[in-house]
């Protein structure tokens, strides 16, 4: 197994209610939390940043394939949202996305670009088995990369 990113993503929230500074490769850009739950709505909290990356993974996915094909679709949009609900003591998440394309695309685009979108790589990783292995590293010195682990 080798990991995705070649630096991990790094969140850090200091003495501001809710503000998370979030590192990556590139930058960093600001999360929190909004005003009605106690942060300052100052950045995405983190439904939108988890909905952005579906939303963001779709259009790049579909804008491959599309150029790929040489299809007039200049303008693709895509709106997700989510709704949570317990069942039988189990949190059950549904995510809705919907994909535009400007101009129409015909039946048969359609067709294939409902394929594509859902196979883009963050709709299988939603889809698949996901696992979310945390440690808790107190008091050790802080480090810019991450120790693989080993496979599950």
């Amino acid at each position: 197994m080798q990991y995705k990113m070649e630096k991990p993503v790094r969140g850090t929230i200091g003495e501001v209610k809710y503000r998370c500074v979030i590192e990556w490769r590139n930058g960093t850009f600001i999360a929190d939390e909004p005003e009605k739950t106690g942060g300052q709505d100052t950045g995405p909290d983190p439904f939108t940043l988890f909905l952005s990356s579906l939303a963001s993974c779709t259009l790049a996915t579909l804008r491959m394939y599309i150029d790929r094909k040489g299809w007039d679709i200049p303008t693709i949009t895509v709106n997700c949202n989510m709704a949570q609900r317990v069942s039988d003591g189990q949190l059950i998440s549904v995510i809705d996305r919907d994909v535009y394309f400007h101009p129409d695309a015909d039946e048969e685009q359609k067709g294939r670009l409902l394929q594509i979108a859902k196979a883009c790589p963050i709709s299988k990783m939603l889809e698949g088995t996901l696992v979310i292995r945390t440690e808790i590293n107190g008091g050790e010195a802080f480090s810019e990369e991450m120790i693989l682990r080993q496979e599950i």
